[in-house]
């Protein structure tokens, strides 16, 4: 197997500009770079350093979005913001959109949640399937208490898939996520693999003394490290409870062929531009081991 690497820009690689983002990763021997936006300058950047584009951010649509707004005018607008940006990736070439659907109302249930995306993704997914894009489902839950995220658990997915089957419509594997949850990253491999539209790599650290104090809740005084809620923390890949070499021995079984992204959030590799490309070069380091 050989499994390109990439990563998502950390905060201070990002504040250097996508230029610099682009020369750097590619000099660090990344390469796939996930961009917040597409255009006609980012596309070449990437070009001049030799690195493909990986993930494009959904316009609106990472984090609280109108997607699943109870305004159904509201919700028109967004859905006609990501048509438009599915045209512009497939002139520039772009095919993967990345997705966080949290509701706009974050009390809003997940459940009714489902219902809103029932109204507007349809006509979203047959746009991504006339461009050519694939639509990539982050499974982070969302701010505690509420966990308000739609897509980020089987029992979610399962329905939604049901709903459109279409392979536009897919999920970012993301294990670390599903390890804080309690889910068997693994196993979401096997059912979901023929619906993995892209790859993050990231880990989780289950804090043993910190599940005692405080169980799988949030804790009740705050957590001690950034990338927290108590009982697990956030990590680069290798230093959580992913079985790395599993997950690349799977996503070979499955046929996955896109590229595996590194997501930095890790307290330790945070807070400045040389922190956060130590984070990423270990992180590919370990990646590596498996994936090359």
């Amino acid at each position: 197997m050989n499994y390109k690497i990439g990563m998502r820009i950390s905060p201070n690689i990002g504040k250097q500009g996508i230029g610099s983002a682009a020369k750097w990763a590619a000099s660090v021997g990344l390469d796939v770079l996930d961009v917040p936006y597409i255009n006609k300058e980012v596309k070449a950047v990437c070009e001049e350093n030799g690195i493909d584009i990986g993930s494009v951010d959904g316009a609106g649509a990472v984090g609280s979005t109108k997607l699943l707004s109870k305004d159904k005018q509201a919700r028109d607008e967004a859905v006609a913001l990501i048509k438009k940006q599915m045209d512009e990736m497939s002139e520039l070439g772009a095919t993967v959109m990345f997705m966080c659907l949290i509701p706009e109302d974050i009390n809003t249930s997940r459940k009714e949640s489902f219902h809103l995306w029932k109204e507007t993704f349809p006509d979203i997914v047959k746009h991504a399937e006339q461009t050519g894009v694939y639509i990539a489902l982050e499974g982070y839950p969302g701010p505690a208490p509420q966990y308000p995220t739609i897509g980020c658990t089987p029992e979610m997915l399962r329905a939604m898939f049901k709903e459109i089957p279409s392979k536009h419509f897919g999920l970012n594997y993301d294990p670390s996520h599903l390890v804080r949850l309690g889910i068997d990253h693994l196993r979401v491999l096997s059912e979901f693999g023929d619906r993995i539209n892209y790859c993050h790599g990231k880990d989780t650290e289950i804090l043993a003394e910190e599940l005692y104090e405080c169980g799988n809740l949030a804790a009740t005084f705050g957590s001690q490290y950034d990338f927290s809620e108590g009982s697990w923390r956030y990590t680069i890949p290798g230093h959580g409870e992913v079985e790395w070499d599993k997950v690349a021995v799977r996503l070979e079984k499955i046929g996955y062929r896109g590229p595996v992204s590194i997501e930095l959030e890790d307290h330790r590799y945070w807070g400045s531009l040389e922190a956060e490309q130590q984070g990423i070069v270990k992180a590919k380091e370990h990646l590596a081991l498996y994936l090359k």
